[in-house]
Order: structure tokens, then C-alpha cells, then sequence
């Protein structure tokens, strides 16, 4: 029996998504913009509403629901739609890191049925969200992610990341706002 957080594929969920072995996948621009028009897409066609996200260098943390009723779907198509174009990537001549990620993706994949190569580890950490309260801790968490990890000093600094939509400010991406009060760590 498995152990990892389900989805019922009702109601909001806080996501995690991290690359295999922690690898650093997104401290490179086209990685991190890969998952943006991936998650925009998912946001267009398949019905993935994103009230909240930060996408940090070796993870990704998510606040969404699925209009569909979906939401495991989406999450598939989105990790195998990713896997495939940053796999697409490597063999881009900017990537100066290709052999070295090519053998973690590969070192992950081999202990998998029929498969190669993995990018993501098949958790999702997935927790439903309840309260008004929950969601305000979660908001304020994936927010605040790179303020703790020390890469901005306020959350909306970070681009790639939702805080910059609640501060009202340009973004890389919509989320669909929920309305609460604000809290940036000290």
C-alpha cells in the first residue's frame, strides 16, 4: 500500500514537485520558463487553476485545484509534458551541464519499468486545503520560500514566483488571487 498523499482531485491542493536527486534543474532560465508555458498551457486546456506557485531551484511548490475534477491527470500531463521538452533541452548547446544531468536522470530512470530516463520524483506531496487559514499559511509559505533560502530580500522580488501577482505587480504568469492578508517574514 502506498504511503504518499493522494488527491481526491476535489477541492485545493499545496503541490510539491521535485527534480530527481534535488538537482538544480531550474537555476537555468530556460528550465524554469519550460514549466511556465507548461502550467500556462494546463491553465488554457486543461482546466488547472493556480491560485499560488514559487519555482525554486530544484522544486516547485504549487497552490491549485482542477475545474475539470482532474487534478492527478493534469499533474501527469504536465510532469511527462516537461520531462520530454527539458530532456529536448539537453541536447541544446547552452546546456554545459548535459552529461552530468543526463547520467542523474538516467541513474533515477533505470530502477523504473520500461523507462530510461526520470525528471520528477512521482510524489506530489499533495495536502488538501480546508480552511481560510490553511490557505493563508500555504500562500504565505510558497511566497516566502525564497526569502528564506536567501535569494530576495521581499517575495514579490522573486519572479518566479506568484507573490508578484499578489503585490500587483508585472508577472511571468496569472494566478487567480485569493484574497487574504499578506505576511512577509522578518
Amino acid at each position: 500500500m502506498s504511503t504518499a498523499y493522494k488527491i481526491s482531485d476535489e477541492g485545493i491542493y499545496f503541490l510539491t514537485f521535485q527534480v530527481v536527486g534535488w538537482l538544480d534543474l531550474f537555476t537555468r532560465k530556460d528550465y524554469r520558463d519550460i514549466a511556465i508555458e507548461s502550467f500556462q498551457y494546463c491553465q488554457r486546456n486543461k482546466g488547472l487553476n493556480l491560485f499560488a506557485y514559487v519555482i525554486m531551484s530544484n522544486h516547485i511548490h504549487l497552490l491549485a485545484q482542477s475545474e475539470k475534477g482532474d487534478l492527478s491527470g493534469t499533474i501527469r500531463d504536465f510532469k511527462s509534458n516537461t520531462s520530454k521538452r527539458f530532456m529536448d533541452f539537453l541536447d541544446d548547446p547552452v546546456e554545459s551541464r548535459k552529461d552530468w544531468i543526463k547520467i542523474v536522470f538516467e541513474y533515477h530512470g533505470k530502477y523504473k519499468n520500461k523507462q530510461t530516463n526520470q525528471v520528477w520524483t512521482h510524489e506530489k506531496h499533495a495536502e488538501h486545503i480546508y480552511s481560510q487559514k490553511f490557505i493563508e499559511q500555504k500562500i504565505n509559505y510558497i511566497h516566502n520560500n525564497p526569502v528564506r533560502a536567501g535569494i530576495v530580500l521581499r517575495p514579490e522580488d522573486y519572479v518566479y514566483s506568484s507573490a508578484s501577482n499578489y503585490a500587483d505587480l508585472d508577472s511571468v504568469m496569472e494566478v487567480t488571487k485569493i484574497d487574504f492578508l499578506w505576511k512577509t517574514i522578518h
